[in-house]
């Protein structure tokens, strides 16, 4: 199907923060896209079908991109570029990325340093403008805090210089907590925060999702679908034959009595998707955009069939009858922790 194919779609929006960005409720995102061969790669990426997986979602309505510059060290971000390429640049999505970790091009197996010197961000922000092929980054943000012992004051002094530089359009932070957020804000207003955020990892829930919704911080979540524990596909089999270059192979929570657990919470999201006609990896999504305070949600694809799988999250609005019983299951199954609904 070619883009003249496909239908015009006009998804519901909601605006990022007090930016002048307006953006869909999911967006598409762009880690596992970045290949196996480095610390915190998802494994053996086709190329081709990440590129295909992107203009699916930008012509089936999705706006923005979230990428990072650690994401392959560099190569998603240069996939983006590639995968954008060919559509008429009034027709393109927001493009979000990150800096701040830095890695060693001589061992790409290492996990990337923490740095957050306003010298480094600064090269990495040109590096990222050029593998992105861009002008301007829409949003640019710290993707963790800094662990080279630069104070959290001076790097987001350093963003908010970009910003008014004109080389980013808004800045924002990834991990950080509510007591950083405060800190920032002091110095100059934070547009976003990126948290994790799934029914499993409910943690931001409790404190730095409405300290965003009093603030006027937008607030994109990454994982809501727990790295693809919440699809409906996932199973122990499959867990069992993670490849090692597939960060999840090392991760806690896909094993043992986490992963039991995480796949009986999957499994309970079964019958409210039966009931609202769509796929347990909707409903996983939306039970995050259904709090108070999240803007949007960065949803992973690997191909374009992937990304129809959870594409109704664009639209869907969970009941509250539906998130009360994804509560009932998320006491019931002991997954996770954090607060199991919106107050």
């Amino acid at each position: 199907m070619t883009r003249s194919d496909l239908p015009i779609i006009t998804l519901p929006t909601r605006r990022l923060g007090r930016t002048d960005m307006t953006i869909t409720r999911v967006g598409f995102g762009a880690w596992a896209i970045g290949g196996g061969d480095w610390a915190a790669g998802w494994g053996t990426q086709d190329d081709r079908a990440s590129i295909a997986a992107i203009r699916h979602a930008v012509d089936r309505g999705l706006n923005w991109i979230d990428t990072a510059a650690v994401y392959g060290l560099g190569h998603s971000e240069e996939i983006v570029r590639e995968a954008l390429a060919e559509i008429p640049f009034d027709e393109r999505p927001y493009v979000f990325t990150k800096c701040g970790l830095v890695w060693d091009e001589a061992d790409r197996t290492k996990m990337p340093s923490r740095v957050g010197a306003p010298e480094s961000i600064r090269r990495e922000v040109e590096a990222s403008l050029k593998r992105l092929g861009v002008e301007r980054i829409d949003l640019y943000q710290m993707h963790w805090p800094a662990g080279d012992g630069t104070p959290l004051e001076a790097y987001w002094q350093t963003l908010l210089d970009l910003k008014a530089e004109g080389k980013v359009r808004a800045v924002g932070l990834s991990n950080h907590t509510a007591e950083q957020l405060r800190v920032c804000e002091r110095i100059g207003h934070v547009d976003s925060l990126q948290p994790p955020f799934s029914a499993i990892h409910r943690e931001v829930g409790a404190t730095e999702l409405p300290w965003c919704d009093v603030h006027g911080t937008g607030v994109i979540v990454y994982s809501p679908m727990q790295s693809g524990l919440l699809t409906g596909h996932f199973t122990h089999e499959r867990a069992r034959d993670l490849p090692a270059s597939d960060w999840r192979s090392r991760a806690s929570d896909f094993a043992g009595d986490k992963l039991d657990r995480n796949l009986q919470l999957a499994a309970a999201l079964q019958p409210i998707a039966l009931r609202r006609a769509t796929t347990v990896a909707t409903v996983a999504v939306a039970w995050t955009l259904a709090w108070p305070g999240v803007t949007g949600a960065i949803v992973g694809a690997r191909s374009p069939e992937q990304v129809d799988g959870w594409f109704d999250a664009a639209t869907l609005e969970l009941s509250r009858a539906d998130i009360e019983e994804i509560a009932r299951a998320i006491s019931a199954t002991g997954a996770g922790s954090g607060p199991a609904m919106p107050g």
